[in-house]
């Protein structure tokens, strides 16, 4: 394959960035009276940077994006909706705002706590589905108990 042929995209990752919006989208949630689970797999295969359960049972799953580049090679936040009855994007503070869609709900986070700069709309989770993502999400808060 001549060497003109070949098309390589570079995506760099920023863990330090992911890390600092991850724990700040964490603590908003716990602030706002939510159950915060990081890194959550769900029935589809996918992961859920953030899942949180609130206090009258709602879900909620907050996608975190690092950068433009990140937010651009990923559209696999589309598949979370069916699991959550409210979806987020959180970015940190300099990320460009204007890139992302106008439908979910975006959070603002830093290593320190985040802020809901849009709410996301609330598409209620099917009851049997609900039963089963909370019983899940339980199992999972217990047996990462068992870890330390």
């Amino acid at each position: 394959m001549p060497a003109a042929a070949l098309h390589l995209e570079l995506v760099f990752s920023r863990p330090e960035t992911t890390l600092s919006v991850t724990r700040g989208a964490a603590r908003l949630m716990a602030d706002m009276g939510y159950a915060p689970l990081l890194e959550v797999c769900l029935p589809n295969g996918r992961r859920a940077d953030v899942m949180a359960l609130g206090p009258k049972g709602d879900i909620v799953i907050c996608e975190v994006k690092s950068g433009v580049d990140d937010y651009r090679v990923d559209r696999k936040w589309q598949e979370y909706g069916p699991f959550c009855d409210a979806f987020y994007f959180a970015v940190a503070p300099e990320f460009p705002q204007g890139v992302l869609p106008d439908e979910p709900g975006l959070i603002v986070a830093d290593g320190f706590g985040g802020a809901v700069v849009r709410d996301a709309p609330v598409i209620p989770l099917a009851p049997a589905r609900r039963k089963a993502l909370t019983l899940a999400f339980a199992r999972l808060g217990a047996l990462r108990t068992m870890r330390d």
